[in-house]
């Protein structure tokens, strides 16, 4: 049995030192810098386990205050309309996430690409493409686009598992929100290989253009989602 990563397990020890201390909800962590050294791990793996923690509605941060023991109803709570990771996605709704990595590589930003990032054409972004699983099942293939700069390590994380939100907020990239833009079309003979669908079948892409929260882009994703597998829901309300 392959042993689980060291941010897992560090957000393991977290809760065993929530229990020992006797946090309830609303009650402050200790420091960020004590967590590394109670638990002996860096700044970065910690950050990984507490996001982690966070995303399952166990722990809740606060800007400039520190990391909270969250309220009861928090691990019950849905985000219809807040930008969230496939992976904090598929764990809220008790699936299995897991990814095979197509390609994970260095290469120079196109045009079309600098412009929509906002960077000089040739800057050298992280080409992240991967066919996203739930519970063993392909529901779709995300290709992802960012400077590579942003966030330094990024190329050697196994991304068979690991989320690329996550990565980056443990590197300390705040994401806002995502513009996107929604289209079905059939899908190509590649593309419904890696699906395993049949060619010509439906799909769902999704081109989302992610904001920083200071408003910068920093990240382009175009997600195919195979049609019979993904269902968008959402509300409209009257002004």
């Amino acid at each position: 049995m392959t042993a689980a990563p060291l941010w897992a397990q560090t957000a393991d020890q977290i809760l065993g030192q929530i229990a020992r201390d006797g946090l309830g909800p609303g009650d402050r962590l200790p420091a960020e810098r004590e967590l590394c050294e109670r638990l002996d791990v860096s700044r970065v793996t910690l950050r990984k386990a507490l996001i982690e923690l966070d995303e399952r509605g166990l722990v809740t941060p606060s800007h400039g205050r520190g990391w909270f023991v969250a309220e009861p109803q928090a691990a019950a709570r849905e985000w219809p309309q807040e930008l969230e990771s496939f992976t904090a996605t598929a764990r809220r709704k008790n699936l299995t996430p897991s990814s095979l990595v197509l390609t994970q590589e260095v290469r120079p930003a196109t045009l079309d690409e600098a412009e929509e990032l906002a960077l000089p054409a040739g800057t050298p972004l992280l080409h992240l493409r991967r066919v996203r699983l739930l519970n063993g099942v392909r529901v779709a293939v995300d290709s992802s686009l960012l400077a590579i700069a942003l966030a330094p390590g990024l190329v050697e994380v196994d991304f068979t598992e690991a989320s690329l939100f996550t990565e980056l907020a443990a590197r300390g990239v705040a994401l806002g929100r995502a513009d996107v833009a929604i289209e079905a079309r059939p899908a190509d003979a590649e593309l419904a290989g890696h699906l395993e669908l049949t060619d010509g079948a439906a799909v769902l892409f999704l081109h989302q253009v992610v904001l920083s929260a200071a408003g910068r882009p920093a990240l382009l994703s175009v997600v195919a989602y195979a049609g019979s597998r993904y269902r968008l829901r959402t509300s409209f309300t009257t002004q």
